[in-house]
């Protein structure tokens, strides 16, 4: 395949479609989200059966379990799927919205009407969840999109792929709204990013080496987070109780995804009560304890297994571990959590447990993460649990869209005037 002249083609039909898709009415874009929904369902099977080709690939080629853990369908996840569909089907629709407009002293009405951005190129690994999440709120925003799936997942996505054309033509809209790339070849990527005159963002989901390959490289809009260095912090006036089960879910309801928490800082006014009882946990599931010098002799004096417990190097406290890993630490108060964490941290989900309605003020305003929680797991920073019925990604950038992107963050504004004959004197 010359893979060139093959993403030309693509980049074509996408910036073709994106005209016939952002004219496109709601009931239109909502008949083809729940043909898909549909599809998918009806599907199952052959989805999962894909599903255990792309797997018994990837154990055989090595993948590590947090990829493995990413790559799997269930019949849980694939009706997943297809709720997220219908959710974001009857999500309501942002094209065309128009807002704050006003009337000028020379009799003019300015506002801001909400557009889709135009062709969106998706590259993701592992998840073949995305590829209809993707479709879904590509479509939904009056977008094109093109999807690049990884190699590992290249029958599972392909599978997905077959439903969501179905869906797209049951509503009687072009199959190349939505195109998932049919090559494995990496120079498909490095097109990709490049068509400024076919792509106008580019929203990479994946490990850090893949995003750091795409900022780099990219010459299209990246909207992107580098890694999830996720922070909880029990305040010397946290409810113990809760504190010990909010860490319990942030940590180890799931290891490999980008809000499980990382690092776990502890006030030193509580940290002899409650951190035996959080170690104990952790222990009990099988977590390693990467620990400063005070936390550390904490948790020996506790009685915590020593294949449990290690001192904590520097590169700790930055570390996205994807497994069952996570650095200890013990701070002065308030002040030095989130000193650290504005610090260590990457931006992207920090929490506080502490029932001090002032602090947990303070650290809503200061903490500089694309979402900051109180007495509640980091677990719950992704689109479907903040209502957007699923994500594109998680932004840790300040401009244009930041935290779960959904619906909103896939389109833009422009002015609009509306006037009766008015000329400017």
């Amino acid at each position: 395949m010359d893979v060139k002249s093959y993403m030309q083609t693509v980049g074509k039909q996408a910036r073709e479609a994106s005209r016939v898709i952002a004219r496109a009415d709601t009931n239109q874009k909502n008949r083809a989200l729940q043909a898909m929904a549909m599809a998918i369902r009806r599907d199952a099977a052959k989805l999962l059966e894909a599903n255990m080709r792309d797997m018994e690939h990837a154990r055989s080629s090595g993948y590590d379990t947090a990829l493995l853990d990413r790559l799997q369908l269930t019949d849980r996840t694939i009706a997943g799927m297809a709720d997220g569909l219908e959710q974001i089907a009857a999500l309501p629709d942002p094209v065309g919205e128009i807002d704050g407009l006003k009337y000028r002293p020379s009799g003019i009405q300015v506002g801001k009407m909400r557009v889709p951005l135009g062709v969106i190129g998706i590259i993701y690994e592992a998840r073949p969840n995305v590829t209809a999440d993707a479709a879904g709120l590509c479509l939904k925003s009056g977008n094109a999109a093109i999807l690049r799936g990884g190699s590992e997942a290249l029958h599972s996505n392909q599978a997905v792929a077959a439903c969501v054309r179905e869906g797209l033509e049951a509503a009687g809209l072009p199959a190349t709204v939505v195109q998932v790339i049919a090559t494995t070849d990496r120079a498909a990527v490095g097109e990709l990013i490049t068509m400024k005159d076919y792509v106008d963002v580019i929203v990479p989901r994946g490990g850090k080496g893949l995003i750091e390959r795409i900022t780099g490289e990219a010459r299209v809009p990246v909207i992107k987070h580098l890694h999830g260095n996720c922070h909880v912090y029990v305040d010397d006036r946290a409810d113990l109780a809760k504190a010990v089960k909010i860490v319990e879910n942030a940590k180890t309801q799931r290891y490999g995804t980008c809000n499980t928490a990382e690092s776990l800082l502890v006030a030193r006014g509580v940290a002899a009560t409650v951190l035996p009882e959080i170690g104990k946990m952790l222990a009990d599931k099988g977590v390693e304890m990467r620990c400063c010098p005070e936390a550390l002799a904490i948790l020996k004096d506790a009685g915590i297994a020593a294949d449990k417990l290690k001192a904590a190097t520097e590169q700790d406290w930055y570390e996205e571990y994807l497994g069952p890993i996570i650095a200890v630490k013990v701070v002065d108060d308030l002040d030095a959590a989130m000193t650290h964490i504005n610090t260590h941290g990457s931006q992207h989900t920090d929490a506080i447990v502490t029932e001090d309605y002032g602090r947990a003020r303070r650290f809503l305003r200061e903490v500089d993460s694309a979402s900051v929680v109180v007495n509640a797991s980091t677990r719950f920073a992704d689109g479907f649990e903040y209502g957007l019925g699923a994500e594109i990604g998680i932004s840790t950038d300040k401009i244009h869209a930041r935290g779960p992107v959904g619906l909103e963050g896939l389109t833009s504004q422009k002015w609009v005037v509306l006037g009766d004959g008015h000329v400017r004197g």
